[in-house]
């Protein structure tokens, strides 16, 4: 690690191709956990309400199976798999069937090796910058599945939460009570606002059957994120995943001409959010403090 502190000019490289691969293989993970964890769903309920076994082969794996065209099922060889440079060469398209590739492998790869770059020039190449590395990882993933499928896995914002409360144990960016505190209030802020956005559709709009204001994945992603910033970093990410979230979201309609009923994932605008706050530290919080002239 500190090889590479006195280093930069051989460390930065290093980790620029290493964020490369790493968002090769979350475009492995963004694309089949969700399938996964459907197909195991399914299966438990199948035997919990005991009916008869059905022929239904589990999805490919995360890890154990080769990447294919998801077009003409062909599997990718070496060659075709080097992040955003096979992209580049086969100018968007699958080398068999022609199909274009989806913009997602090559954002997400490029996406991945800037924030990774982003957590050794903020932290450095030691724990802490690992540490980063590890929390903006989780948000990628998060971020891809949630705008695929509208979903957050337990499954990783969990592990999130407890990985963020194991680091700050150890006093990696502040003590165990600010990330303890800041999952709490991560999680109960938004149940709050969502029961209150459920009791007003119910009082005053006479609704017997009230809409969910947000999903419960946001409430855990939040309260993961908390435990990555601490209480001080709770409200600043609320408020600039607002921000975000109406300034994309209003770009998204505009341009999509998307269904006003029809849900916008929250979980992408929660990750940015909270990577803008884990990097800047207490600077926007000060900057925010001072705007509202309460400092």
């Amino acid at each position: 690690m500190a090889f590479l502190d006195q280093n930069p000019g051989l460390g930065y490289p290093l980790v620029a191709g290493f964020g490369l691969l790493l968002g090769s293989f979350y475009n492995v993970v963004i694309l089949r956990l969700p399938k996964r964890l459907e197909w195991e769903w399914k299966k438990d309920a199948r035997e919990a309400l005991e009916q008869p076994e059905v022929y239904d082969p589990p999805p490919p794996g995360i890890v154990v199976e080769r990447s294919h065209c998801p077009h003409c099922k062909h599997q990718l060889s070496w060659y075709e798999n080097i992040p955003v440079f096979s992209y580049l060469a086969l100018r968007g398209r699958c080398r068999h069937c022609k199909t274009p590739i989806s913009m997602q492998y090559p954002a997400v790869e490029l996406i991945t090796m800037l924030l990774m770059l982003a957590c050794v020039a903020r932290f450095g190449f030691g724990w802490q910058g690992f540490g980063a590395m590890v929390f903006t990882s989780f948000l990628i993933i998060l971020s891809g599945i949630d705008l695929r499928t509208q979903y957050l896995p337990d499954n990783l914002t969990l592990p999130l939460m407890w990985l963020g409360i194991i680091a700050a144990s150890d006093n990696l960016y502040f003590p165990v009570k600010p990330a303890v505190l800041g999952a709490i209030a991560g999680y109960l802020s938004l149940w709050l606002v969502n029961w209150i956005y459920k009791q007003y559709q119910v009082v005053v709009k006479r609704v017997k059957d009230p809409r969910e204001g947000m999903g419960g994945g946001d409430f855990k992603l939040l309260a993961a994120i908390g435990a990555w910033v601490g209480l001080k970093g709770v409200l600043p990410t609320i408020l600039m995943s607002s921000l975000v979230g109406a300034v994309i979201g209003s770009i998204w309609l505009a341009t999509r001409g998307r269904d006003m009923g029809v849900p916008i994932p929250f979980g992408p605008y929660l990750a940015i959010a909270g990577a803008i706050v884990f990097f800047s530290g207490d600077a926007l919080l000060q900057a925010y403090l001072r705007f509202a002239g309460l400092a």
